[in-house]
């Protein structure tokens, strides 16, 4: 058996813009919709989420069916973490508010066996399927996408410094904290705040890594990849449900009342 090709590493080295799905629902049902809906990728949070383990699991099963890759962001950017994650195979991370070069280094080594790294050895798991894999422990780096996410006044700092970090292949932009650090809490969409995302994508960009970012407003998404960004999510699950669920009510009770 081949070690699982990571087409969503593939295409933002190349250049290729990614587009993705915020998925924070918990449910390996909504995963198995939305991985089959054109997305490149969709992102599994359990940072803000309530998801656990053996549900991220599940949800990785879900995509299975599909060319669309399963990015985690765990809970905290922490080894432990990463590698049960990694054993439930997981080839792509985003890590949770990297502030310095030296988080964003270990963020990598989390991810890379010794002595390029940390990571444990474990026998059999997911992510060799099941020993199928015959030289996964040689190649597993080559198909690992390691995601930090910047979302602080210090994080923006050392920006380039972060960008610099072998190993890192995108950097995020965590628009929601990072507009709170500097003074705009909720406000996300405020000229200031994205016309500052604007810079940081050109920051990422010159300092030659790859730029991503989340945001379910169209207008500022198309604003977003035209300074740069390569790899965009687009609008999320629980927005999607609430707002189309939403707009379904008002109509028929528009039409109902008329």
């Amino acid at each position: 058996m081949e070690l699982p090709a990571n087409h969503f590493k593939r295409g933002i080295h190349a250049g290729d813009q990614q587009l993705g799905l915020w998925c924070s629902l918990a449910s390996h049902i909504t995963v198995e919709i939305l991985a089959g809906s054109g997305y490149d990728w969709l992102l599994i949070d359990t940072e803000h989420s309530p998801n656990e383990l053996p549900m991220v699991f599940s949800q990785l099963q879900a995509c299975m069916e599909n060319k669309v890759q399963p990015i985690v962001r765990p809970p905290v950017t922490d080894a432990i973490w990463a590698k049960r994650y990694l054993d439930a195979g997981v080839q792509s991370f985003l890590f949770p508010m990297v502030e310095t070069a030296e988080q964003a280094a270990a963020a990598v080594a989390y991810t890379r066996y010794p002595p390029e790294g940390v990571r444990g050895f474990a026998a059999s798991s997911r992510a060799s399927r099941f020993g199928r894999v015959k030289d996964y422990y040689s190649r597993a780096q080559e198909e690992i996408c390691v995601l930090v996410q910047i979302e602080s006044k210090l994080g923006m700092e050392n920006l380039e410094a972060i960008c610099a970090v072998p190993g890192i292949d995108g950097v995020f932009i965590g628009p929601g904290d990072l507009s709170a650090d500097i003074g705009y809490l909720g406000d996300q969409g405020n000229e200031a705040v994205v016309t500052l995302i604007e810079g940081l994508v050109g920051r990422i960009v010159k300092a030659g890594n790859r730029a991503g970012i989340l945001t379910g407003d169209e207008g500022l998404a198309r604003r977003y990849i035209a300074a740069g960004n390569i790899f965009t999510a687009v609008g999320s699950d629980a927005g999607l449900l609430a707002r189309g669920s939403e707009a379904l009510a008002r109509r028929f009770r528009a039409s109902s009342i008329a």
